[in-house]
């Protein structure tokens, strides 16, 4: 790392020198109709002979510019300004003799007609359809704010989120998350839930990733882009929720608590870049479980129904910072930093009623009812640093070098005591399983990008570097001597290394009606993992990754595209660890050290319709997934199900996505979002002894409706649907929130108010509830999971020159991905 550092520094020392010259040129740009000063006008100082870029800078807040040292030879001045007509001036020949050239007032025309357009776009664009994704705008989703990047993602037809708020994208769970165009290997429900909804611009669902991006996940990408100041400004953002006390308490031993806030700091110079964030989010879940699990073994059949409580306490901070540098135009240096934590404790107090049943004779050979407290603790601590450095050179070409490193502790613990339920004072078991889970990786990346002919041909290397320490102990409580004894059967020390060598080269270009990126991507994978005792299991992998995006503009107001991408969903650590971990009473969980990572066929072929009052579009999707990975059971013992992660085969899905908005009035708008897709898996389970062959038609819908009362105060009601589907080994219920938002801003839109009321039901819907069946040949399970309803949240938010910009803030490249 150090290597590389020196390496990049000398490198950026001898691209930054130029030579000095002594003529300094001054001026000054102003409206030509009005003669105000355009504060921060952009002025660019080309070359006459070889219109060659020498320099360009921001006018300052009075609308004056300046350049120095500037060689004496013939240059020509082009000035740019939101709104205005560009303009282009020779100026007269410099000479030495002549120090300093002090410019007439610089006056440029108001472009109407695209003050006209931008007027427009802003009031129509919720959805922006691009050759390889859709955009959405996310202040367009007013049930969003204040919270997190997954209550924008909610409202996207592409993503759907489960009672147990596992995130699927097109039906799948794995997908990569990127941050203002960077890749972020993590949870994506972990770094999602991280995110405060108010500091996004916009949502980008990528579904038919280039090869550029890195190839991970199984459904695509969603790019996150954040605002930030004004070029030449300072800007601030802040926001604060609470929530109004749970209508809804299932009987639970706490009340949730919901509040949180934060806040953006951005300050934008001629050459210098500052931003700062924080954030802080408490966000409990009340809640209850009802399940019923039965096992058969020798003819004895089981049976254990349970009823209890099932909450969350979440709470979590984060604190971004990055600064960047920028001496002239050509080089551009910038750094971050970034301090995450989060925490999260699950509790299941139930009373399970368990009852055996000899089936040869039909007669009741055993009772017993019990309570079980089980609390799983899990919390992650991650800091990581990132320094990044772009370089344009003469030929209008860019080379980009970036390093990340990342150190993150993840620690966690569930207890699990059994009571006798009678009085709860009598303990029949009582364990903890403690873990550790540190990690430390770094990124290494090059990228080099050139105008050739007309398109533009992008290549780079990219190393990435994981080691990964468990730690996890399973101790069961001697009644008898009130210590607590290690059992090696569950408890164990694994490694894993990832090692990760990748290059790729694409090209786009834009021939008349047609655009097209074509690109490959080439990747050495090594992985070594290693579980207590057990010999070291190696997979070495080398794999090809091509990717093609067209579009085709049929007319002016219909385009057609098409797209097709190669990509891979790799094994996390738990997904990897045969040790059992017991989640609770009923439930051991164990990885497979074999298991393959995911290879999957991306294909898909659309049509975007722009309208007078809207706009439509349509995509019909393909997925097929080699060495699907699935969540499986098996029976333990009588009393305890095996959650065993393995292969299960191939999964494919055919799919139609669409989505519309639709302006019906100028204060009221439609937006509508659907995914309909068959789901099929076909393969085997447990070594061949199970065999899979299930399919099924699943359906989710995302709409809101905006009634725009006034300038300053609108409505807005919120539906998402996810249809009921099956999985490897049984089927997930339907799953439905509605919702509604009332929005009212203050000081010209500065200061807003939000009253937000979440997963409406009322009693009369069954909202955010699902039911989780699975089933073998010697078990049978089912559980419906019963989380809070009608929650009522109050969201002020201010903001002060904030707009869409990538800043450039670091997120975590490796950690929590096992939160």
């Amino acid at each position: 790392m150090k290597l590389f550092l020196l390496t990049a520094i000398s490198f950026l020392s001898f691209l930054s020198a130029h030579a000095q010259g002594n003529v300094t040129i001054t001026g000054h740009v102003a409206d030509k109709e009005t003669k105000n000063s355009l504060s921060y006008c952009s002025v660019a100082l080309f070359k006459s002979i070889d219109s060659t870029l020498v320099n360009g800078v921001l006018a300052d807040e009075k609308g004056n510019f300046k350049f120095e040292n500037i060689p004496a030879s013939q240059y020509y001045i082009e000035t740019q300004y939101i709104g205005f007509n560009k303009l282009l001036f020779s100026l007269p020949a410099l000479s030495q003799e002549q120090p300093l050239v002090a410019l007439s007032t610089i006056l440029l025309e108001a472009d109407a007609r695209t003050l006209k357009e931008l007027n427009v776009t802003a009031e129509r664009q919720t959805i922006e359809n691009k050759i390889d994704r859709q955009v959405y705008r996310a202040d367009k989703f007013l049930n969003s704010q204040g919270g997190t990047a997954i209550d924008v993602l909610k409202n996207t037809p592409s993503v759907t989120v489960n009672s147990e708020g596992n995130i699927t994208m097109r039906g799948s769970s794995g997908f990569l998350v990127l941050i203002n165009g960077k890749p972020v290997q993590t949870d994506p429900a972990l770094v999602l839930n991280q995110i405060p909804a108010n500091t996004i611009e916009n949502i980008e669902v990528i579904t038919s990733p280039s090869a550029r991006f890195d190839p991970d996940g199984k459904a695509g990408i969603i790019n996150i882009t954040t605002k930030a100041a004004l070029p030449g400004s300072r800007s601030f953002s802040a926001n604060v929720q609470g929530g109004l006390p749970a209508i809804y308490r299932y009987n639970n031993l706490h009340s949730p608590v919901r509040f949180g806030g934060d806040a953006t700091f951005s300050l934008q110079s001629q050459k210098w870049d500052f931003n700062i964030s924080g954030s802080y989010l408490r966000n409990d879940i009340a809640g209850r479980r009802t399940g019923d699990v039965n096992t058969t073994i020798d003819h004895i059949f089981t049976s254990f129904p349970s009823d209890g409580e099932r909450s969350y306490t979440k709470e979590s901070y984060t604190v971004r910072s990055s600064i960047s540098f920028k001496p002239d135009p050509r080089n551009l240096f910038s750094a971050g930093i970034y301090k995450g934590y989060r925490s999260q404790s699950r509790r299941a107090d139930i009373v399970y009623n368990n009852t055996k049943t000899d089936l040869s004779s039909g007669d009741i050979i055993g009772r017993i009812r019990y309570f079980n407290s089980n609390i799983a603790r899990k919390s992650s601590d991650i800091i990581l640093g990132n320094l990044d450095y772009t370089h344009t050179f003469t030929n209008k070409s860019l080379l980009s070098l970036s390093g990340l490193v990342e150190n993150a502790g993840l620690d966690g613990l569930t207890t699990n005591i059994n009571l006798d339920d009678a009085d709860r004072r009598i303990v029949l078991q009582n364990t903890r399983n403690p873990s550790t889970n540190p990690l430390n990786a770094y990124r290494l990346k090059a990228d080099y990008t050139i105008e050739i002919g007309k398109g533009r041909l992008e290549t780079g290397y990219q190393y990435r570097n994981q080691v990964q320490k468990g730690n996890f102990q399973y101790l069961d409580l001697d009644l008898e001597s009130g210590s607590y004894i290690i059992v090696p059967q569950f408890s164990s020390h694994t490694k894993v290394v990832n090692r990760i060598h990748s290059v790729y080269g694409q090209y786009s270009a834009k021939p008349g009606k047609l655009e097209y990126i074509a690109g490959l991507r080439y990747e050495y994978a090594t992985r070594a993992f290693t579980a207590g005792s057990q010999p070291v299991r190696n997979l070495d992998l080398s794999n090809v990754f091509p990717s093609l995006n067209l579009q085709y503009h049929l007319t002016k107001s219909l385009v057609a595209k098409a797209g097709y991408s190669k990509r891979v969903q790799r094994a996390t650590n738990s997904e990897l660890n045969p040790f059992p971990e017991r989640e609770h009473s009923e439930t051991l969980e164990s990885g497979n050290p074999n298991i393959l990572p995911e290879f999957i066929d991306l294909s898909e072929l659309g049509i975007v319709k722009d309208f007078e009052k809207g706009s439509v579009f349509a995509t019909v999707y393909n997925q097929r997934i080699k060495n699907v990975v699935n969540r499986v059971n098996s029976v333990y013992n009588d009393t305890i199900l095996n959650r065993i992660y393995t292969n299960a085969g191939l999964a494919t899905s055919w799919g139609l996505e669409a989505g519309t908005t639709v302006n019906v009035t100028k204060w009221w708008q439609w937006y509508a979002g659907a995914n309909v897709y068959q789901y099929k898996i076909k393969g085997s389970l447990f070594d061949k002894n199970v065999n899979v062959n299930t399919s099924s038609v699943v359906y989710s819908v995302n709409a809101n409706t905006t009634f725009k009362l006034s300038p300053t105060f609108q409505l807005q009601w919120t539906l998402s649907y996810l249809s009921k589907r099956v999985t490897a080994q049984g089927e997930d219920s339907r799953f439905i929130i509605p919702a509604a938002s009332a929005r009212k801003t203050f000081l010209k839109g500065r200061l807003a108010a939000t009253l937000q009321w979440q997963n409406i039901d009322l009693g009369l819907l069954g909202s955010n509830r699902q039911r989780i069946t699975t089933f073998g040949k010697d078990f049978f399970t089912t559980t419906n999971y019963i989380q809070e309803t009608d929650i009522f949240l109050l969201n002020i938010s201010y903001n002060l020159n904030q707009t869409s910009k990538k800043a450039r803030l670091p997120s975590s490249e490796f950690g929590e991905k096992e939160f």
